[in-house]
């Protein structure tokens, strides 16, 4: 592979694989007593986990840059070396790197093991690189964060630099540029400024939503049911927690346990639930059906619990508690892909509310799945069919699936390039099987449904971060916490501004008044750092004209308008929830 191609994720990732390796290389030359454990690629540049009883400082991240330069100056090949186990791991063991062989005793036995060299360094890896060093014109280290060895909490802390390279200044340029405008826009900075939501001490990643986070919750809840009973959508509602026995039948003790929290209960073991499927199936088997129920669509807006390493918390992004808007779908064989292409158009709806573009993932199957590859085979073929006959282009990740199932992926574009993924549907042929789930057919006889798992927001939390991020707490009125906040410029003008909030008010528009005894200067600076979406400022002049001088929140000042316009362009905004 060429040094300079930088067009494909292939292109991109052989070049940050390699940069890994000079980064590695530099810490080599500076710091001989690192040792390395694993050095990936990733979706924004790459990382190296390291070793070193010496911390990394900024000081070092620098003289790292410097170093990596001097290497990438030097153009060095890399040279890709076969060897066979028992030379590989003496290898290693002769350069004293203890996770190497720790790597190499855990591959297959029928594992092809490779090395690649560049000068003196020597890296256990199955590539791809580029062909040398050189070529690659822009380095900027970002980070140093701990990671645990192999991601287990019963491993070595190692220190994990994170870096980004590219083949042209000015694309460094543009990567700086779009990380301010994400750190400025950051959730959790917005989510304090507008008082929406607080990670506590007592809780760490248990978010607690405050009034003003629940508005935005309400109305995304009350959006979500409506679009849910006009498409046909019954609503459960189940426990949190129920018998470990649950979990051992639906497959997650054996794939998912050490992600799950357990309790007891009248000396009995309990888990806390991960998924809702389980419940749903509980619920699906309290009775027998005909095939004339189905399509059976039943929606959960269903609480989990999932244990996430401390170090990868992120306010709302990643946390431990979460809402799933979940659904799982019931039908007969032959209804499977009309199913999936109904959830695929629902999702495409939604997403259009809120004005994002997205691509969509087609997973396979992983190594640690339930089922035969026969049934693997079918599932994915369905999911492939129900695309193609919607006329809509797919990336397929291979390996990437549900232990239960294959699923499609929906990953958002925000607004200022970023990818997330959110909505996901899976086809499940096991769940049914584990839960001997049935119906009676046409014939009289019993037979086993097929099943869909489906979100669309995937985590409500998460969604709404995404949101404050994607509008930069600028929200589409609708779900706007304060849609009017009335500022009085002194407080002789709080009867006339109280009496224009009663009308507001009762024209279902949420609004606010501050006529705190403050200069009007301040009372628009805090209005305006809460994203209040229309500002209205009241003193004389507006009281005795009846005109009043507006200002949005993203169109900025508007012309002086009456109170009948004003709640007419109020009234048109919401029922369009414009974007």
């Amino acid at each position: 592979m060429g040094n300079l191609r930088f067009e494909t994720e292939e292109e991109r990732k052989a070049l940050w694989h390699t940069s890994s390796h000079i980064m590695a290389h530099a810490v080599q030359r500076l710091f001989p007593d690192a040792k390395f454990g694993i050095g990936p690629a990733i979706d924004n540049g790459f990382y190296y986990d390291i070793d070193l009883e010496h911390r990394f400082t900024e000081e070092d991240l620098l003289s790292i840059e410097k170093e990596m330069a001097a290497i990438v100056k030097e153009d060095i090949p890399l040279v890709c070396k076969e060897m066979p186990r028992d030379a590989a791991l003496q290898y290693m063991k002769d350069r004293g790197e203890s996770y190497k062989v720790e790597l190499i005793n855990d591959l297959p036995e029928d594992a092809r093991i490779t090395f690649y060299e560049q000068g003196d360094f020597v890296d256990l890896c199955a590539g791809p690189h580029l062909r040398s060093t050189g070529g690659i014109k822009a380095i900027k280290l970002m980070s140093v964060a701990g990671a645990y060895w192999r991601g287990s909490e019963k491993n070595k802390m190692l220190q994990r630099i994170y870096g980004i390279t590219f083949p042209q200044k000015s694309m460094l340029d543009e990567y700086i540029q779009k990380l301010e405008e994400a750190k400025r826009r950051d959730h959790r900075k917005i989510g304090k400024e507008m008082d929406l939501f607080a990670i506590m001490d007592e809780g760490p990643g248990f978010p607690f939503f405050l009034p003003r986070g629940m508005i935005i919750r309400n109305e995304l809840e009350a959006f979500w049911r409506k679009a849910h009973v006009e498409r046909g959508y019954d609503e459960i509602k189940t426990p949190l927690i129920l018998n470990e026995e649950l979990w051992h039948t639906s497959g997650h003790w054996d794939h998912y346990k050490e992600n799950m929290y357990f309790t007891k209960i009248d000396d009995m073991d309990y888990a806390i639930k991960p998924m809702n499927c389980p419940g749903s199936l509980l619920a699906y088997k309290r009775k027998m059906y005909s095939y004339r129920d189905f399509p059976m669509r039943v929606a959960e807006l269903g609480q989990v619990h999932r244990h996430e390493l401390s170090g990868a918390l992120h306010g709302l992004m990643r946390v431990r508690t979460f809402t799933q808007d979940d659904a799982h779908i019931y039908m007969l064989p032959e209804q499977t892909k009309d199913e999936l292409k109904g959830v695929i158009e629902f999702i495409g709806y939604i997403y259009g509310v809120f004005g994002f573009n997205y691509h969509i993932e087609l997973s396979t199957r992983p190594e640690n799945s339930m089922g035969t590859a026969e049934e693997w085979a079918i599932a994915e073929q369905s999911l492939k069919e129900a695309m193609d006959e919607l006329k809509m282009p797919y990336k397929v990740n291979e390996g990437d699936g549900a232990f239960y199932g294959p699923k499609l992926d929906f990953h958002l574009e925000d607004s200022i390039g970023r990818t997330w993924q959110c909505g996901t549907i899976q086809l499940d042929f096991q769940m049914p099987q584990r839960f001997d789930i049935s119906y009676v057919g046409p014939d009289g006889e019993k037979h086993r449904p097929s099943m869909i798992h489906r979100t669309i927001f995937g985590s409500m939390e998460r969604f709404i971060g995404i949101l404050i991020e994607h509008f930069e707490g600028k929200f589409p009125l609708w779900l706007a916490p304060t849609q009017v906040k009335l500022l009085t410029v002194t407080e002789k003008f709080n009867d006339f501004a109280q009496g224009l909030k009663e009308q507001l008010t009762a024209g279902g528009f949420r609004v606010e008044m501050d006529g705190r005894n403050e200069k009007i200067g301040y009372k628009i600076r805090e209005a305006r750092n809460a994203r209040d979406a229309y500002i209205i400022v009241i003193g004389e002049k507006e009281m005795e004209s009846g005109m009043f001088p507006v200002r949005s929140s993203k169109e900025g000042e508007l012309d002086p308008m009456p109170l009948a316009d004003l709640i007419h362009r109020l009234r048109r905004e919401i029922d369009e929830k414009a974007y």
